[in-house]
């Protein structure tokens, strides 16, 4: 069952997500469905999460770390700050 939406938000933000929608040759509804109908597929990220990403990422490779607990605490505290 589909159901009407209304959201308040900026203008620039509806600009954007209309530019988005025409890219994609698709309707604003289909997008926000898409965006949103499986978060597990295709998370919304801001900046700062995909930044915690890479640093997490980097942090698994890194051998600058004394033990590995010092690398599990960093890993938890970036991920409860940015996820």
């Amino acid at each position: 069952m589909k159901t009407k939406l209304t959201l308040t938000v900026r203008k620039s933000i509806i600009d954007s997500a209309k530019k988005m929608a025409k890219k994609r040759n698709m309707s604003l509804s289909q997008l926000f469905e898409q965006t949103f109908g499986n978060e597990e597929i295709n998370p919304v990220k801001t900046e700062s999460q995909k930044a915690a990403e890479r640093l997490l990422e980097k942090l698994s490779k890194a051998k600058s770390l004394k033990t590995k607990e010092d690398k599990r605490l960093l890993r938890s505290h970036v991920s409860r700050k940015f996820a």
